[in-house]
């Protein structure tokens, strides 16, 4: 006899493998929980995974133009700046605060 297959959607595949890899639960437990082969679990991780790895390296491909990278890095400057001021701030406040009277 012929087994017969269920069908999965891609939302409810891409749910699951994100529960496991980005939520930390194993895939057993998932795979008894919602009735699941455990290969075809490892089947869906993997691509998922595969996805994430390759979303990354399409990022990661992509140049910057001059603009961009000016734009980017002046935005980074800013924010160093800042932090740098506050942690000034901080340090005066923990020098008044510490102070005996």
């Amino acid at each position: 006899m012929a087994k017969k297959q269920k069908k999965y959607a891609n939302e409810f595949k891409e749910y699951v493998s994100k529960m496991i890899v980005l939520d930390g639960k194993k895939q057993i437990d998932v795979s008894r929980e919602l009735q699941i082969p455990y290969d075809t679990l490892m089947k869906w991780v993997r691509a998922y995974r595969k996805k994430q790895y390759d979303e990354e390296k399409a990022r990661q491909n992509q140049l910057l133009t001059a603009s961009e990278y000016k734009e980017l890095y002046e935005l980074e400057r800013q924010k160093r700046l800042e932090a740098e001021e506050e942690c000034v701030i901080l340090k005066k406040a923990m020098h008044i605060f510490t102070q005996e009277k």
